[in-house]
C-alpha cells in the first residue's frame, strides 16, 4: 500500500503517461488491488482494476457455489451490491476528463453470467473501471490517492463487506426455484410458464422495470398448472404452454404483444420483484421477425421461397439487401440451424406475404407465379418433423385456427383459453385456400470460412462493440438491431471479443458446421469461463456478459464480409 502512495506522490504533476508506473499488484489490509490497464489519456477509455478479497477475510459459503446457477446468482447479487454502493457514493475526486470515475458492469433486470464479480479460487474478485485523475493532461497524484485509498475502500466496505448472508441466500434460493421450474418444464414438455400474479407490462419503452398499477396475470383454468418449488410453502401456479403451435389472439392494445414480449425475455431469469421473475421460456426460443435490408449469406431458404425471377438459387441464397419475406425466411432457417426449438413470432413485425396468402390472392396470383410458400403451410411440418414449436401473435387471420394446438385470447390483459371456440369457427367457416402439401425441406449445414472475420482497418486489427446493437469489425459494421433477445450491451461486448478470439486462434480454419462451432464455444464458456475469450489472460476481462449461442450465430450471420460454404 505504501508503495502505491509513494509512487503517486512521485508522479504528481508529471505527464499522464507516468501513471503506467502504478500498473501491477498492491497489497491493502483487506484485499489485493490489481491495476491491470492504465489509460493513456484522461479522456480515453478508463483504466481497469481488480479488487481480490480472500476467503479468510470475507467468508464464501461453499453452498453458494454448489450449482452453476447458485454461483451465477451469488455473483450477480454481489455485483448489484457494488453498483448500489457506487451509486450512493460521493467520490468528490476532481480533475479533467474521466477523473475520479468508478464503475462496475451493473446488472439490469435479468440475471446473466458476467465477469463483473467472480467467486472462483477461494476469493471474491470485483472488476472495476476507474478514471485516473488529471489536471489537463498532468497527473493529479493527490486526487489519485483519494481515489485508491478512500473511494475504492469505502465502496468495497459498503458492498462486499456489508452484504449479509441473508441477502445472498435470497438470490441463491431464487436460483434453486428457477432451476426447479425449468426442470418441471422439461419433464412436462412445456415451452413457457407464466406464474399467476406476474406483472407483464414494463414501465415504459425505455425502462424494463415493472409498470405500476398493471393488471396482474391470471392463468386460464385450462392452462393452469401447479409446480412445487423449494424454499416456498405453497406451490407456484400459473399458465403452462405446451410444445406445439400456440396462437395468441385478441383485439388491439389488449396485451397480445406484451405477453409475447414477456415470454421472449423469459429465456433469461429475472430478479425478485421484477414482476417477471417466474416467467420462464424454453432457453432456446428465438424471436423471429422480418428484417428488411439485412445481409443474408448462403442460406437455404427454399423451404419457404423457390423459383425467384431470373433464376436466383434459393438453396444457396445470398443478398446484401433482403426483403421482408426473404429476411424472415432466412431468420427462421438460421435460428433452427443454431439450435432453436421454439419460434416466437408477432404478426406486427412480420412480412405479411411470408405469413399468409388467402384464397382470394391465390385465385388472382396463381401458385405457379408465387415463389413464396407462406409460414402457415410450414408451421405443422416444423412441429411434426423437426420438433420445433411456434408461439404466434396473430390478430388478422383466422386461417391459423386450423393449425393451432392451443389458442389464448387476451382481453384487457386477461388471458382466456378459446381453443374450442376457434376450432368451432374454423369448422363453421372452412378456408378455401390451397395448402401446399409437402414436407418442411432440407436444413443447411454451413461453415463460416476464415476470411469471414476481417478485423483489419489500415494497420490495425480491431473488433469493438459500439452499443448493444452495433459492432465495428475493421471497416465493416455488424448491425444487430433486429436481434431482439440481445438484451445487454455486455453481451455484445462478449460477442465482439469472441469474434476476435475466433480470428486470432484460427477457430474457423477447421471445416465444421456452424452448430459444431457453437457447441465448442458453449463448452469453453462452461469449462473455462467468459474470460477465456477476453484478450488479456489472467487480467481484467472487461465488462462481459454471456450471450446465448443463438445471438452469437445471429452476429455471424449479419457479417457483410461473410464467406460461407454449405457442407451438405
Amino acid at each position: 500500500m505504501s508503495k502505491l502512495k509513494n509512487v503517486l506522490r512521485q508522479i504528481d504533476g508529471k505527464s499522464y503517461k507516468g501513471y503506467k508506473q502504478i500498473q501491477g499488484s498492491h497489497e491493502f489490509s483487506k484485499y489485493q488491488l490489481e491495476i491491470d490497464y492504465v489509460q493513456g489519456d484522461p479522456f480515453a477509455a478508463p483504466s481497469k482494476i481488480r479488487v481480490q478479497i480472500p476467503q479468510k477475510v470475507k467468508k464464501i459459503d461453499p453452498r453458494w457455489k454448489e450449482t452453476k446457477s447458485r454461483r451465477i446468482y451469488t455473483e450477480d447479487v454481489l455485483a448489484r451490491k457494488v453498483a448500489d454502493a457506487l451509486n450512493q457514493a460521493k467520490p468528490n475526486v476532481r480533475g479533467s476528463g474521466k477523473s475520479g470515475m468508478v464503475a462496475i458492469d451493473q446488472p439490469k433486470q435479468e440475471v446473466l453470467e458476467r465477469t463483473a464479480v467472480s467467486i472462483d479460487n477461494d476469493q471474491i474478485t470485483v472488476c472495476l473501471t476507474v478514471g485516473l485523475p488529471a489536471n489537463g493532461r498532468r497527473i493529479n497524484g493527490k486526487e489519485a490517492d483519494k481515489l485508491f485509498f478512500t473511494v475504492v475502500p469505502e465502496v468495497v466496505e459498503d458492498s462486499i463487506f456489508s452484504i449479509t448472508d441473508e441477502e445472498i441466500w435470497e438470490f441463491v434460493e431464487l436460483a434453486d426455484q428457477h432451476d426447479a421450474v425449468l426442470a418441471k418444464m422439461r419433464e412436462d414438455n412445456l415451452i413457457s410458464f407464466i406464474a399467476d400474479d406476474s406483472i407483464l407490462p414494463r414501465a415504459s419503452g425505455i425502462s424494463d422495470k415493472p409498470m405500476k398499477d398493471a393488471v396482474p396475470f391470471k392463468s386460464p383454468e385450462a392452462n393452469r398448472i401447479s409446480i412445487d418449488i423449494p424454499h416456498r410453502e405453497l406451490p407456484l401456479t400459473g399458465m403452462g404452454i405446451s410444445k406445439g403451435i400456440v396462437l395468441i389472439v385478441g383485439g388491439g392494445y389488449h396485451g397480445k404483444s406484451t405477453l409475447l414480449n414477456a415470454m421472449e425475455r423469459g429465456v433469461y431469469p429475472h430478479i425478485k420483484g421484477d414482476g417477471r421473475e417466474f416467467i420462464l421460456t424454453d432457453p432456446s426460443a428465438v424471436k423471429v421477425r422480418a428484417e428488411d435490408g439485412r445481409q443474408v449469406t448462403n442460406v437455404d431458404i427454399s423451404p419457404f421461397i423457390k423459383n425467384l425471377p431470373r433464376g436466383a438459387d434459393t438453396t444457396q441464397f445470398s443478398t446484401e439487401n433482403a426483403s421482408g419475406s426473404t429476411s424472415q425466411a432466412a431468420n427462421v432457417i438460421e435460428a433452427i440451424e443454431a439450435g432453436a426449438q421454439t419460434l416466437l413470432i408477432d404478426e406486427d413485425t412480420s412480412a405479411t406475404n411470408f405469413m399468409i396468402r388467402d384464397e382470394r390472392m391465390q385465385e388472382l396470383v396463381v401458385q405457379e407465379k408465387e415463389p413464396i410458400t407462406p409460414f402457415i403451410d410450414k408451421i405443422s411440418s416444423l412441429r411434426d418433423e423437426l420438433d420445433v414449436s411456434t408461439i404466434l401473435v396473430m390478430g388478422g387471420s383466422g386461417d391459423y385456427f386450423t393449425k393451432a394446438d392451443d389458442v389464448i385470447m387476451m382481453d384487457q390483459y386477461v388471458p382466456y383459453n378459446v381453443t374450442a371456440k376457434a376450432k368451432e369457427i374454423a369448422e363453421k367457416y372452412p378456408s378455401q385456400r390451397q395448402t401446399a402439401a409437402e414436407t418442411f425441406g432440407a436444413l443447411p449445414s454451413r461453415h463460416f470460412l476464415p476470411q469471414t472475420i476481417q478485423p483489419r482497418k489500415g494497420s490495425k486489427e480491431k473488433i469493438q462493440s459500439k452499443s448493444r446493437t452495433k459492432i465495428l469489425m475493421g471497416a465493416a459494421e455488424i448491425d444487430l438491431l433486429g436481434v431482439e433477445q440481445l438484451v445487454d450491451g455486455s453481451q455484445t461486448r462478449m460477442i465482439a471479443d469472441l469474434l476476435m478470439h475466433l480470428y486470432k486462434k484460427g477457430r474457423l480454419n477447421k471445416k465444421q458446421p456452424l452448430s459444431s462451432l457453437l457447441d465448442e464455444v458453449e463448452e469453453q464458456f462452461n469449462e473455462q469461463g467468459l474470460a477465456s475469450f477476453a484478450p488479456f489472460k489472467d487480467q481484467h476481462p472487461g465488462e462481459l456478459a454471456r450471450p446465448r449461442r443463438l445471438e452469437i450465430a445471429a452476429a455471424l450471420n449479419r457479417i457483410r464480409t461473410a464467406k460461407v460454404s454449405d457442407l451438405r
